[in-house]
């Protein structure tokens, strides 16, 4: 039998690479929260991502420049879900709530894509997908409750978990606009242009945070490196293997890597901060991992990956 090419070599290990790093995200903003305000967190990942992007992606903005301005409505709507909305309530929700947890919930934004899709959309919906959504619901509601139907009754929920919900609201968000709104741009320069006006976004409600809430932060090695980790691994090279995947296997077999980041994130989790599972996070995670085998079939579209 002959060796596998290599192109598919690279696609397979690229897409393990993906949810470490995704997980790996997770992991190190719980880790970093507290001496990294979650909106610098958010604002100085993307601007080091964009000083990375800029040389390569810069000439592509330019050759599309019409097609950037005639869709730039769009491109805002879509940057303001994804890079502004998305990430930085996912660093906020660090701030509360565990590494474990983030990533369960992160773990359902195919089923919120989903379900919005069919929302706002009128996607039809199967029988068996209406179980899956149902079953990572229920999954969500179990994480969010510890296993005590009391925090849920009694609004007692972590606010990190509530806002992570918010987080994965906003990615299905960004999902169904990106199919109703699509924009003629070669990946590469959709990437650049989401990272650039994202950071626009983000930029006065980020000095708002420094000069009336959080002071910043201080510049040292241990700042600076979980920034770069942000912006290269999750940022740039995440969304590189995700799309070479993707295009490589199907989005079929490239969505079942998806599965993996929640189990990347509680053996990254357990290692570096001491977090340990307990049983909500077995029978939820249980729960979301059903609900997404029903709800994501073959032949559904793979998700942007741009997280």
């Amino acid at each position: 039998m002959s060796a596998p090419p290599r192109s598919f070599v690279l696609a397979y290990v690229g897409l393990v690479l993906t949810p470490l790093f995704w997980a790996g995200n997770a992991v190190v903003a719980r880790g970093t929260v507290e001496s990294i305000p979650p909106l610098s967190m958010s604002f100085w990942r993307w601007v080091i991502a964009l000083a990375i992007l800029l040389p390569v992606g810069l000439p592509g903005v330019w050759r599309h420049r019409k097609v950037i301005r005639q869709r730039l409505g769009s491109l805002l709507a879509l940057a303001t879900f994804s890079v502004a909305a998305f990430n930085s309530l996912l660093y906020y929700a660090a701030v509360t709530t565990t590494a474990t947890n983030i990533a369960l919930i992160n773990a359902t934004i195919p089923i919120f894509v989903a379900l919005l899709a069919w929302l706002l959309l009128g996607d039809k919906t199967r029988p068996l997908q209406i179980l899956g959504i149902v079953l990572a619901l229920l999954g969500i509601a179990t994480v969010v409750a510890r296993g005590d139907l009391a925090v849920l009754t009694g609004l007692q929920a972590q606010p990190g978990d509530l806002i992570m919900v918010a987080a994965v609201f906003s990615w299905g968000l960004f999902s169904v606009l990106l199919r109703r709104q699509a924009v003629p741009l070669p990946a590469l320069t959709f990437l650049t242009m989401q990272i650039l006006l994202g950071t626009l976004i983000i930029l006065p409600f980020y000095l708002l945070d420094v000069f009336f809430f959080s002071g910043g932060f201080e510049v040292s090695r241990q700042t600076a490196l979980p920034l770069a980790y942000f912006a290269i691994f999750p940022g740039i090279l995440a969304y590189g293997f995700w799309n070479h995947g993707v295009h490589t296997i199907g989005p079929g077999r490239a969505a079942i890597f998806m599965y993996l980041t929640p189990v990347f994130a509680a053996v990254l989790a357990g290692v570096f901060l001491g977090e340990t599972l307990g049983m909500p996070h077995v029978v939820g995670g249980l729960l979301i991992l059903a609900g997404l085998i029903l709800a994501t079939r073959p032949g559904r579209s793979p998700l942007p990956a741009q997280r």
